[in-house]
C-alpha cells in the first residue's frame, strides 16, 4: 500500500489568525433554522452500534423499548425538513466529498475547507452535525458490512469488492488503531453536544457583549476542529480497504489522531463552552424566576374576575388530587369559587394543625363555593420517594391537594 501522504499531519499554523479568516469567509447562513437534535441523536446511535468490541463483534444489542421509540421519532421524516436543499441531499453530497477527496493521500486541509464552503449557509452547530452525519454513514456503512461480512452473503460479496479487513478475525490486530479512532469520535461528540446545547439556549437572555462574541469565536473553533477530526477519521477507515488480513498503522496514523483527539478534548474552546453554559443557565433560571415573580405581583393587584387565571400562575398544573375522593380533578373545579390556599412543606404540620383543616374543610364542605387547596412544596435536594411517602401519608386529609411541587431557596424566597 502506498504510504500516506504527510500532508494529512497537523500543521504548526492550522490555527492561525489567517486560517480562521477563511472559515468565517466561507460562513453565510440564510438564515433557516435546522432542528439538530433529532440529527444528532441518530449519529450518536450509529457510533455507539459500529463500535466493534469482543462482546459485541455481533452486533450490539437493539436497546431498551424506549431508546427504539425515542429513535423512531428522530427518524420522523420532520427531523430532515425545513431547509431548501433536504438535508438528505446535503449529507451525500458531504459522504461523497469526505471520501473522494480523502481517497488516494488528499490533503487534509483542503478538504476541510471544502466542507466549509459547501456548508457555508448553515449555522454553526448545523455544520457541524451535519458533517458528523455524513461521517456516520461513512462510518456506519464500514462496519455494517465489516460485521456481517461473516455470517450474509451479500456484506461478505460487498467486503471482498472494497477488500474489507476481516474484522472478527482480525480484531487484536487492529484494536489500537480503533480505540484511537473511537477516542476521536468521542472527543468530536462532547465538542459538537456543547456546540448545539449552547445554540439551544433562548437567546433572549444572553447579553450581546464581550463574553457573546468570545462564544462566536469559540464556535468557529470548534467547527473547525471537528472538520479536520471527521477529515481524519475517514482516512483512516478509506485505509482500511485492500487490507483483508493484516494491517499495521504508521506513526503517522497514529500520531494524527492522538493529537487531534488531544487537541479536541482540551482546547480552551470545549472548557470554556462547559463553563459558559453552567453560567447562563444558572443567569437564565435567576431571569425566570424574576419574571414569574414579578408576573404574579401585576397579576394579584389586577381586580380580577377570573380567579382561575391567578390560580394557573400560583399552582402551574391543571390537575389536582381530591383529598376525598382521590380522584384528579381539573383546576377548572374551583372557577368562581373562593379558595383557601395553604402553602407549607411536607414537615412543618403539625397533627393538631391537620386536624383543624380537617374540621375546616368538613364546615366549608356544605357550601359548594368554598374549596380548601394545599400546595406542598419540597426541596430538590430531598431523597424524592421519601418526599412521595410523607406526601402519601398528608395526603389523606380531606382537602383539595396539588402534587408537591419541589422548589430551590431562590423559588422559595418568594
Amino acid at each position: 500500500m502506498a504510504p500516506r501522504n504527510d500532508r494529512r499531519m497537523i500543521p504548526a499554523s492550522d490555527d492561525s489568525a489567517k486560517m480562521m479568516k477563511q472559515v468565517l469567509a466561507n460562513h453565510a447562513p440564510d438564515g433557516h433554522e435546522v432542528d439538530v437534535r433529532p440529527i444528532l441523536s441518530i449519529i450518536e446511535d450509529i457510533f455507539r452500534r459500529a463500535t466493534a468490541t469482543p462482546s459485541n463483534i455481533d452486533g450490539v444489542p437493539n436497546g431498551t423499548q424506549e431508546h427504539m421509540d425515542a429513535l423512531h421519532d428522530n427518524k420522523s421524516p420532520a427531523a430532515f425538513s425545513g431547509t431548501p436543499e433536504p438535508l438528505s441531499d446535503i449529507i451525500h453530497k458531504i459522504c461523497c466529498e469526505i471520501s473522494c477527496k480523502c481517497s488516494g493521500g488528499g490533503d487534509a486541509l483542503a478538504t476541510t475547507m471544502a466542507l466549509f464552503n459547501t456548508l457555508s449557509s448553515y449555522s454553526w452547530d448545523t455544520k457541524m452535525v451535519l458533517s458528523l452525519a455524513a461521517f456516520a454513514v461513512n462510518y456506519g456503512e464500514f462496519w455494517l458490512v465489516a460485521q456481517l461480512c461473516t455470517e450474509n452473503s451479500l456484506a461478505n460479496s460487498v467486503a471482498v469488492l472494497k477488500q474489507l479487513p476481516e474484522i472478527p478475525a482480525g480484531y487484536d490486530g487492529l484494536k489500537p488503531q480503533l480505540d484511537e479512532l473511537n477516542n476521536l469520535i468521542g472527543a468530536m461528540l462532547d465538542l459538537t453536544n456543547c456546540i448545539v446545547e449552547f445554540k439551544q439556549l433562548p437567546s433572549q437572555y444572553i447579553s450581546n457583549d464581550g463574553q457573546a462574541m468570545s462564544m462566536d469565536q469559540a464556535h468557529y473553533q470548534a467547527a473547525y476542529w471537528t472538520f479536520r477530526s471527521i477529515v481524519a477519521c475517514n482516512s483512516r477507515i478509506l485505509s482500511l480497504r485492500g487490507l483483508r488480513h493484516e494491517y499495521t498503522a504508521s506513526t503517522t496514523d497514529e500520531l494524527e489522531l492522538s493529537t487531534l483527539a488531544h487537541k479536541v478534548s482540551n482546547i480552551h474552546v470545549y472548557e470554556n463552552l462547559k463553563k459558559q453554559i453552567d453560567f447562563w443557565r444558572q443567569q437564565i433560571d435567576k431571569i425566570r424566576q424574576i419574571e414569574e415573580y414579578n408576573n404574579l405581583v401585576r397579576l394579584l393587584q389586577k381586580n380580577n374576575q377570573d380567579n382561575i387565571k391567578v390560580l394557573r400562575a400560583l399552582i402551574y398544573a391543571e390537575d389536582l388530587v381530591d383529598g376525598e375522593t382521590r380522584t384528579t380533578v381539573q383546576i377548572d373545579v374551583l372557577k368562581k369559587k373562593h379558595v383557601l390556599l395553604l402553602i407549607s412543606s411536607l414537615d412543618n404540620l403539625s397533627q393538631e394543625e391537620i386536624l383543624v383543616l380537617r374540621k375546616m374543610y368538613k364546615d366549608l364542605k356544605a357550601s359548594k363555593e368554598c374549596r380548601i387547596v394545599w400546595l406542598p412544596i419540597v426541596d430538590r435536594s430531598i431523597d424524592w420517594q421519601q418526599t412521595l411517602y410523607k406526601f402519601e401519608s398528608l395526603q389523606k386529609t380531606d382537602a383539595m391537594v396539588h402534587y408537591p411541587r419541589s422548589c430551590d431557596d431562590s423559588t422559595c424566597s418568594h
